[in-house]
Order: structure tokens, then C-alpha cells, then sequence
């Protein structure tokens, strides 16, 4: 099998590996659709681990399968398949007690290109593929099932972690990708007010076609003094932070209300060490803030019900694509798009 991955921190490539032997609950899926991500940028070239080395990237992908193992009942070579990037074992013991994103030990659940090879590959090997895949029906594009592997199931988690309910004030920070996913989520969990904090034209017009009642900038003025404005001095019941830095974190603190829910999606690499404003907080971890921040839930369900409101029309994460590639060997150029990201960059796809 040929795939593009990491060959040594800071240095990538293409590599051959020997082909998947096929488990007896899993399955090998032959791609026809990936997409490259931030954390794919992050593995490559800031995260060093001796996991990172010869490594295949990749985590977001639909493919058809071209071998299952015997014990698979439910799927068979020929079907079209949305794999999500969180496939879980479903077989340990912590299930019982520990989210299945955890079981195993932490982060477990994202395998691809953390403990063995990614997607970026001419295979895919998919464990307990009866409860990992879903079947990708007719009218679900590629671009739409791709989307829904990590980016849709990430964003929709931000409202889960914050507890968004019917009418809340609700705020996201950053609205690329996951951020516009969020928005979408946040909207189809209830919120009324609903606030995106971005500045790219593509990206602001998305945010607001997925739900965001407003979409403010910081080349405007203060933000959390603007969302202050906006919700007139009381503050947002929920904020979710897609990305930013520290100091976005502690303006989503400070904007959240008493009693409010943060929820972090972003992932902050290669800080030192990371501070809570004292104030923002609600002077000192007084306010009954809740802060959560978690990896996106995986599995056959999951990814079912998400595939359900996309083919229902509730909203078309496909909208995101901006930049596609045709052929097995743009794998390359569709990660370096990542990694020299452009203004009107949101996702690039490869359409094998």
C-alpha cells in the first residue's frame, strides 16, 4: 500500500507499507473521497512522538469497501462507506464508565494517524467496522460525507458541551470550519441569539447561512465588549471556541454568565503553560462557569444521525469545500493547501 504521512517530525512524504491483513471485525476500505485538517498540519509538523514517525496522516475520508473480516455482519466489499475519524474498539472495558472516545486509555478513540496509519492511503483499515461505518447513501455527496467524519461531528459537539438549549445567547469563536459546524449545531439545538466572531468574507457568509444572527470582528473594537453590547451587559448562556489562543479563552470566560457554559473545541499547541484570568473566571472560579472541552464522539450511530440531517436538508456541510483535487497523488497538494493556508481557504477535498 502507498500513503503520505509524516516521516520524521517537521519532514513529510510518500511511503510504501506492507497491506492491511484484514481482522476478523474490520474491514479495509479503498478511498473515494479525503480531506486534509489542521490536526494533520499539527501531527506533521509540531506534535514529536515516537507514534509520528513513518506515519500515514489523515482522518477524514468515504471510501468502498473492498474486504471485511468474517464476524462482519452488517456491511460487505462493494458498499460506500462514511467513515468517522473517532473510530473506538467498542470492546474495552471502560466503556462501562468512560466516554467511548476514552476507552482504552486517553484520546484511543482517534486511531487514524495517532496509533496507526491514517487515511491519506491507497487502504483504509477500519476497526469493529459494525460499529464504526455507516453506510453512504446515494444522495449524500462526497463532499457532504467527508465533511461529516470530523468537522460536523466536532462543531455539533460544541453545543453538547455547552448545553445549548432553546433560546440561549450563544457565542462561537472562530469560524472556520469547526466553528462554522458549530454554528450549525448551535442553531439546530435551539439558540436564539446567536453570535460568530470571525473576519474572512467567505467564512462570515457561510456562518450566517448556517444560523449566526450576528458576526462580529475584532478589527471592530474589543470583543468581549461588543458581546457585552450585544447582549446588554448580561452576557452569553453558552460560548463555544473553535479557535483563537489563551486570550480567546479567557474572553469567551468573561463574556459567559453566571451559571453559562463554556465549551472548547480548539486545540492550543506548543504553549508553555496556559492561564485563566483571574476576573474572567468569575472572580476566582466563583460564578458556577462550566468549562469542558472534549474529542469529538465516533461510531456507527453518530455518524447515522448526522448523515440523517444532511440528507433531510437541515443544513449542507458540503458548502465549505473551497479547493478540490481529482487524483489519488494530489494527496500532497491538498495538505501543503493546509499547511500555506490562503484567505479564501476553508476545506480542500480529494476526489479520488
Amino acid at each position: 500500500m502507498k500513503g503520505f504521512g509524516v516521516i520524521t517530525k517537521g519532514q513529510v512524504g510518500w511511503f510504501e507499507k506492507p497491506d492491511y491483513v484484514c481482522g476478523e471485525l474490520d474491514a479495509i476500505v479503498k478511498p473515494l473521497a479525503i480531506s486534509p485538517c489542521s490536526s494533520d498540519v499539527h501531527s506533521a509538523y509540531e506534535v514529536d512522538s515516537p507514534f509520528l514517525k513513518d506515519m500515514i496522516l489523515g482522518h477524514e475520508s468515504c471510501g468502498v469497501i473492498i474486504e471485511v473480516g468474517k464476524k462482519v455482519k452488517d456491511f460487505k466489499p462493494g458498499d460506500e462507506v462514511v467513515i468517522p475519524c473517532t473510530t473506538p474498539t467498542f470492546w474495552h472495558p471502560d466503556l462501562q464508565d468512560t466516554p467511548h472516545q476514552h476507552a482504552g486509555g486517553m484520546l484511543s478513540g482517534i486511531n487514524f494517524s495517532n496509533t496507526t496509519d491514517g487515511t491519506f492511503a491507497d487502504q483504509i483499515l477500519v476497526r469493529s467496522a459494525d460499529m464504526n461505518l455507516a453506510i453512504k447513501p446515494k444522495e449524500l455527496s462526497l463532499e457532504q460525507a467527508v465533511m461529516i467524519t470530523d468537522m460536523v461531528t466536532t462543531g455539533f459537539h460544541g453545543s453538547e458541551l455547552a448545553e445549548v438549549k432553546f433560546g440561549d445567547t450563544v457565542v462561537v469563536f472562530g469560524i472556520g470550519p469547526v466553528g462554522l459546524m458549530a454554528v450549525a449545531g448551535a442553531k439546530l439545538s435551539g439558540a436564539g441569539e446567536l453570535i460568530g466572531v470571525g473576519t474572512r468574507p467567505n467564512c462570515v457568509a457561510l456562518a450566517k447561512e448556517y444560523g449566526a444572527t450576528k458576526v462580529i470582528s475584532y478589527k471592530d473594537g474589543d470583543l468581549q465588549q461588543q458581546i457585552m453590547e450585544i447582549t446588554n451587559g448580561r452576557g452569553v448562556d453558552a460560548a463555544i471556541i473553535a479557535g483563537g489562543d489563551n486570550a480567546t479563552f479567557n474572553t469567551a470566560l468573561a463574556v459567559t454568565r453566571a451559571g453559562g457554559h463554556v465549551a472548547n473545541l480548539n486545540v492550543f499547541t506548543e504553549l508553555p503553560k496556559f492561564e485563566f484570568g483571574y476576573l474572567e473566571t468569575g472572580a476566582g472560579f466563583m460564578a458556577h462557569k462550566t468549562i469542558r472541552g472534549g474529542l469529538c464522539p465516533g461510531g456507527r450511530r453518530r455518524a447515522e444521525r448526522l448523515i440523517s440531517m444532511v440528507t433531510a436538508s437541515r443544513f449542507d456541510p458540503g458548502r465549505m469545500i473551497t479547493h478540490r483535487y481529482t487524483g489519488f497523488d494530489r494527496i500532497e497538494d491538498a495538505f501543503m493547501r493546509m499547511v500555506n493556508k490562503t484567505p479564501d481557504l476553508i476545506k480542500p477535498i480529494v476526489i479520488m
